[in-house]
């Protein structure tokens, strides 16, 4: 048995019921070996990788008539996985990604509820460099500009992992690190629009937020 509790829940993901695994709450806990102490994840932030988040729900929906094409696609702090399972589920090239030690479990068995093949999953530390990671077309992610230094781990994450022409999604609740990112994005030669949000795709729950997109065409290669 494991060490904390768990609940399935019926979830309307881009249009479409999904069965999800989740944590049943904030309160769970459980890192007997210390391994998730080990890459800096605190008890109170233990939860937060197994729980149904708002801005996932957003993105999700957001990216239902994406243009997948042949694009390689990376979810970052994929959490549950709730875009990364959408995307599948329309037969899209994704990777799934997220530091957290039990993220990769829980994705598997939100994939065995929904009857969906295997899909790639790979840690995520965007501190570290990942040579098998590789580069992607598109980059995606919700509420992962929570705390002070995570635009600049993302920013550079993003420049060593993308093709020339390359686009990035994130959902942003207003966090507050917005504008920083922002301006790294702005350098590395990305033009942007922002989407406000004011509802969850249900059309009756109130949501603040903002859906970030990030666009860059191929650079001319250099003389």
């Amino acid at each position: 048995m494991p060490g904390y509790q768990i609940k399935l829940e019926t979830l309307d993901v881009a249009g479409l019921a999904m069965q999800v695994r989740s944590l049943l709450d904030k309160q769970q806990f459980h890192d007997p070996d210390g391994e998730a102490e080990r890459i800096g994840i605190s008890s109170a932030a233990w939860p937060l990788f197994g729980l149904v988040w708002p801005s996932a729900l957003v993105l999700a929906s957001h990216l239902q008539d994406t243009v997948l094409g042949q694009r390689r696609i990376l979810e970052v702090g994929c959490g549950l996985g709730l875009a990364s399972l959408s995307l599948h589920r329309r037969h899209g090239d994704v990777t799934a990604s997220d530091c957290h030690p039990l993220a990769g479990a829980f994705l598997v068995e939100n994939l065995r509820l929904n009857v969906l093949p295997a899909l790639p999953y790979l840690h995520g530390d965007w501190s570290a460099r990942n040579e098998n990671l590789g580069r992607f077309d598109m980059i995606i992610g919700s509420d992962v500009l929570y705390e002070r230094n995570q635009p600049s781990l993302l920013a550079a994450f993003i420049e060593r992992h993308s093709q020339a022409a390359m686009e990035v999604v994130i959902v942003d609740p207003d966090r507050g690190n917005r504008a920083g990112f922002n301006r790294l994005m702005d350098q590395l030669g990305f033009e942007r629009e922002e989407f406000k949000i004011t509802r969850l795709p249900d059309g009756s729950t109130p949501y603040k937020g903002r859906v970030l997109s990030y666009v860059r065409a191929a650079r001319p290669l250099s003389a």
